[in-house]
């Protein structure tokens, strides 16, 4: 596997943050952004080395709110926010976000076609005590290249363009960055869809062991693989450590019902024990 020229967006879109710098558990929300200046404080721009063209972000408002708008023409970069905690006190990731446009020949369990019009990442601490010398020896090399370690895993939620939803699969660039595919295909584009996650599930689905503390999260959509384009909302990201105390249905203040999702099945890996979907 040639991971090193593509490790940036399929293995470590966010490094490992310095504690003494490291944002609180609350990401800010997008919506206390004013649409047209820059990023609300701690959310940055993520960009590639090796991939010139970069995905356009704006803060946009929608309704009584701000969201980020985000196009891809043939491009990939990331929004980032680092954070620092364990996965524990974090363990509940919810999210929306909405799609109007998909990558033609996007594929996200395929390398030619690993583009997605909305991604959203959690990343967890690089941890050198749980990896093999082979994996220790690479995340060095990526150490020494990009001048910070990568994550020691990631998860990554995704809108697949071929669907379905609830497939879940190893990246096809690295294992230790798996793909959850949340929503899928072309039926639900152009509506405000929301979703709450348990992190600490997935990642032991995934990865069949406990998950080292959360370092970030991150939303992408990108469109360099096809050469194609792209266009996504994405509201608020949020980290919590439990479920809220209110039963799922649906939320006056958006366009769809919330979905509640457990992990989905996982190809390929028999470890973990995948829970039933809820909604």
């Amino acid at each position: 596997m040639n991971i090193l020229p593509t490790i940036a967006v399929a293995f470590a879109l966010l490094a490992s943050p310095t504690p003494a710098l490291a944002q609180p558990t609350r990401v800010t929300p997008f919506a206390q952004g004013t649409p047209g200046t820059a990023l609300p404080a701690g959310w940055a721009p993520q960009t590639f080395p090796r991939i010139p063209k970069h995905t356009r972000y704006a803060l946009v408002r929608d309704g009584d709110t701000v969201v980020v708008r985000a196009d891809a023409a043939g491009s990939a970069s990331g929004l980032v926010f680092r954070v620092s905690a364990p996965a524990a006190e974090a363990r509940v990731l919810r999210w929306r976000w909405k799609v109007d446009r998909l990558p033609q020949g996007a594929d996200a369990s395929a390398k030619a076609g690993d583009d997605a019009p909305a991604r959203v990442y959690v990343t967890f601490q690089y941890d050198p005590a749980k990896l093999g010398l082979v994996d220790r020896l690479l995340y060095e090399t990526t150490r020494a290249i990009y001048g910070e370690a990568p994550p020691h895993a990631s998860l990554m939620y995704v809108w697949d363009a071929p669907g379905p939803a609830g497939r879940s699969f190893p990246n096809p660039y690295t294992p230790r960055v798996h793909t959850i595919v949340v929503e899928g295909g072309s039926t639900r584009l152009g509506r405000w869809l929301a979703y709450e996650r348990d992190v600490v599930a997935d990642y032991r689905a995934a990865f069949g062991e406990d998950p080292p503390p959360i370092s970030g999260v991150a939303i992408m959509t990108d469109a360099d693989n096809t050469g194609d384009r792209a266009s996504a909302w994405f509201g608020d990201v949020s980290l919590e450590p439990k479920w809220p105390c209110r039963e799922v249905g649906s939320d006056p203040t958006l366009r769809t019902p919330i979905t509640r999702a457990a992990p989905p099945r996982t190809q390929g890996r028999p470890r973990a024990s995948p829970s039933r979907r809820r909604r």
